[in-house]
């Protein structure tokens, strides 16, 4: 049975949705799973204890349509200091759109990482409506995906999954205009505030 690395990508992991989704997989994984943050001081480390895995799963949200600057950072330690035995290496990207093709470009990037390196590609899964789709009714479809990646990466299969929310844009855009007018509110924020890219006064 192997032993799976996950390294949560997102900048606020321990608060993160990825982190939820990290729980998830950890869940329905038939084999021993180690959790951990990526921070901005351990990367030699992370980099070092990969010698002991024979999977890395890298959970992250996507970031202006790429990669957090925080996993660049990592990929890039990690691409100076590679492990003797490189663990295959999986991947989970959500991102707060509805389509879960704007995590293309991202999983292509790993893709690329993965091919100049010398690693093997594992299991993928593109999560559109990642900020809200475990707090919703469409839970079940996030857990569902998550439940057959951790199946895909202990089969040591090739699998590329992707799932979002099943609503029109028109609705998800509401829903989610409501939402941000709402969490505005709370912290004394209009529509038209929150809408002015001055952010600072």
């Amino acid at each position: 049975m192997g032993k799976i690395l996950i390294l949560n990508g997102s900048p606020r992991a321990p608060k993160s949705n990825s982190k939820r989704y990290a729980e998830i997989f950890m869940r329905y994984s038939s084999g021993e799973v180690v959790y951990q943050n990526i921070t901005r001081k351990n990367h030699q480390e992370l980099c070092a204890a990969l010698n002991g895995y024979t999977d890395l799963l890298l959970v992250f949200p996507l970031y202006a349509d790429a990669l957090p600057v925080g996993m660049l950072q990592f990929l890039k330690v990690l691409e100076a200091n590679p492990p003797q035995r490189k663990p295959v290496i999986s991947i989970l990207i959500n991102c707060g759109f509805l389509e879960y093709e704007q995590n293309k470009v991202a999983m292509q990037m790993m893709e690329l990482f993965c091919r100049r390196n010398g690693y093997r590609l594992g299991a993928r899964l593109m999560l559109g409506s990642g900020e809200a789709i475990l707090d919703t009714p469409f839970r079940f479809i996030a857990v569902r995906s998550i439940r057959k990646l951790a199946r895909s990466v202990a089969q040591g299969t090739c699998q590329t999954y992707c799932a979002t929310m099943p609503l029109p844009k028109k609705i998800f855009q509401w829903a989610a205009n409501r939402y941000w007018t709402n969490y505005g509110k709370r912290f004394g924020m209009t529509k038209k505030q929150m809408q002015t890219p001055d952010i600072e006064s």
